[in-house]
């Protein structure tokens, strides 16, 4: 009798009607069944490859672990059941591809391993125990020599054991194999594995290759029964036997046939390993050393490695990889609770080294070399430099060209200066106006007043936008008190330094004698500035001097001159307006004296400022009553 078996190997090279194709069966609708199975076989290739990765003891490898025991034990308890048919590197269930790996995943899929020691059906039972599941991921990966218990006989194998060894010592009732060597032996024709997948064995469509093994070995008893208990095979059986070993030696036969499909996806499978990153690729061979070598003296050198892995990625401008090495090594000590103090202090050093002065360097390198660089990652690597690299960041942001990238750098900065601030400081000194501007928008963004002394400072920068940024800093920092130093400012070469000076002292609560300004309003080129100027003038001295200023303003209103006639009478106009808005009894008598003794264009502009004076005092009364 002849075993008939589908494998979920490759296609038949038979005709058609002498077997069923391999390709697996898409239905038009989505089984439920089919959408939970793979949704399952996610978790566990999620828990296989956290125990392989970190051990089985692992916070991260126990919660997918318990994630994936509770989906499949509620699967179980549905089903009873759960049997997946294994090809080279996918799982099938029910014709319907439930596993597979994707297309950049890293390491050993667990299809692939099982297919490769000889697994061709997987079947957990009802009734599954916890130790059962972790048994078998630890028989599916091999298990950490920290981890195996030296008093347990079931765990006592040699590492190069396969799966199936691994499970056959354990003898799982809840979990069973089919293998290639089963049905080898079960075909009765002598048959290796590879001509059991071109000699037109895969025409039966079961569910699931235990039924069929059983149900051969049933029929083989049965023909044993029928012959008289003898165990010689008929003439048939044996003439087939020789035929068919007969045909291995033949030029014409096909050891392992590959369809059309398979052969595409080879080729795609290829080429995709072929583009992948291969930095990325020596990353993950590193941090899978890194969570599973148990030599001390290899650890020590591949944090030494580890030292070289970050200047390469700093001098390529790879932030995001950089971000990822970085977050990885940060839990180095979760990852592997086991390290020694040296190690420890040798992931202290690499944090440490990030921002040496070279480095830095290297990247401010890379960002003039490349304006349109992205920057994603390079915010984390620079927060994770300790306090020491302040000056070099204040450095590196003076070096950089792209407003881009000198944002990124003060965002950094002002995380991690804001107690370590000495070399902002220093930094205002500076000759170069874009990077203390920078520097003043820190200290803008910090708005503590500790450093408006620093900031006054930068009033005599030699660039003007500069002492303007510096202005409206200060103004925020310190916006009432001693105004002196500000009304300096009317002598400043650029006019728009002068008008902001102006307004901020208008603006503020400040204070300054009228003797402060004495000199500034007598000297000759004031008559020269411009109206807004010199209106800008009168009301921060309205706002600094007050009455102090009225006799000044008076002087204006009745001054007659020969000279300059025309300015001056514009200057006594803006004065009559100013003493308008003072509106205090001072201001008002020198309004009235300019009424009787100014020209004909002062009298009425007294007269209309002492109006809008009484207006303001009528308007103030009520308030004041309310109040």
């Amino acid at each position: 009798m002849h075993l008939t078996v589908r494998l979920t190997h490759m296609e038949p090279t038979g005709s058609p009607g002498n077997g069923l194709p391999l390709t697996p069966f898409v239905k038009a609708g989505t089984d439920p069944q089919v959408a939970a199975i793979k949704q399952l076989l996610k978790l566990l290739d999620k828990a296989a490859k956290s125990a392989r990765t970190y051990g089985t003891k692992n916070p991260v490898a126990q919660r997918f672990f318990q994630q994936f025991y509770e989906d499949l034990t509620r699967h179980l308890g549905q089903h009873a059941r759960l049997t997946l048919l294994v090809q080279r590197n996918q799982l099938f269930f029910q014709n319907e591809v439930v596993y597979e790996p994707e297309r950049d995943a890293t390491g050993d899929s667990f299809a692939f391993k099982m297919y490769s020691d000889g697994i061709r059906e997987l079947s957990f039972h009802q009734g599954l125990t916890r130790d059962d599941l972790a048994f078998f991921l630890e028989a599916l990966w091999g298990m950490p020599a920290e981890e195996t218990p030296p008093d347990d006989a079931t765990l006592d194998h040699d590492e190069d054991d396969d799966i199936v060894t691994r499970l056959w010592a354990k003898n799982l009732d809840t979990i069973t194999l089919v293998t290639a060597e089963e049905l080898v032996r079960a075909s009765g024709l002598g048959l290796d594995e590879l001509e059991l997948q071109t000699q037109g064995y895969m025409s039966m469509p079961v569910g699931s290759l235990r039924e069929l093994l059983d149900r051969e070995r049933a029929a083989k008893g049965s023909e044993k029964d029928g012959a008289g208990g003898s165990a010689e095979p008929a003439n048939g059986n044996v003439t087939g036997g020789i035929a068919s070993r007969t045909r291995r030696f033949q030029a014409n036969v096909v050891g392992y046939d590959v369809s059309d499909e398979e052969h595409e996806a080879l080729t795609q499978e290829i080429q995709r390993e072929t583009a992948r990153d291969a930095t990325a690729y020596i990353l993950d061979i590193l941090s899978a050393v890194l969570a599973s070598e148990p030599s001390p003296v290899l650890l020590t050198k591949l944090f030494e490695v580890w030292d070289h892995v970050l200047e390469a990625l700093i001098r390529a401008g790879q932030w995001t990889l950089l971000e990822t090495v970085l977050t990885m090594l940060q839990e180095a000590e979760t990852v592997r609770p086991d390290l020694s103090e040296s190690h420890k202090q040798q992931v202290v050093g690499l944090f440490n080294s990030l921002g040496r002065p070279e480095r830095l360097k290297a990247i401010g390198v890379h960002l003039n070399r490349n304006p349109q660089a992205k920057t994603e990652g390079l915010n984390t690597l620079l927060l994770m430099m300790n306090v020491d690299a302040i000056p070099g960041l204040c450095s590196l942001l003076a070096t950089l060209d792209t407003p881009a990238h000198q944002a990124v750098v003060m965002e950094a900065l002002q995380t991690m200066a804001r107690d370590h601030a000495e070399p902002i400081i220093r930094g205002l000194s500076d000759k170069r106006p874009t990077f203390v501007r920078n520097l003043l928008t820190l200290l803008y963004r910090w708005n503590d007043p500790r450093f408006a002394d620093s900031v006054e400072k930068a009033l005599r920068h030699p660039e003007a936008s500069v002492r303007r940024e510096a202005l409206r800093i200060l103004s925020t920092l310190r916006p009432s008190g001693n105004g002196v130093k500000l009304v300096a400012l009317l002598s400043d070469s650029d006019e728009t330094v002068r008008l902001t000076a102006m307004k901020v002292l208008t603006g503020g609560q400040y204070t300054a004698p009228f003797s402060t300004w004495s000199p500034f309003l007598a000297a000759d080129d004031f008559h020269d500035r411009s109206p807004a100027e010199k209106r800008a003038i009168y009301q921060a001295l309205k706002q600094t001097a007050a009455d102090e200023a009225v006799p000044y303003w008076q002087g204006l209103l009745t001054e007659w001159s020969w000279t300059n006639r025309k300015k001056k009478e514009e200057l006594a106009l803006l004065a009559a307006d100013i003493l308008g808005k003072l509106a205090t009894p001072v201001a008002l008598a020198a309004l009235e004296l300019g009424q009787k003794k100014g020209g004909a264009a002062v009298r009425q502009a007294c007269t209309a400022a002492i109006s809008v004076a009484n207006r303001q005092h009528r308007h103030d009364i009520p308030s004041a009553a309310n109040s």
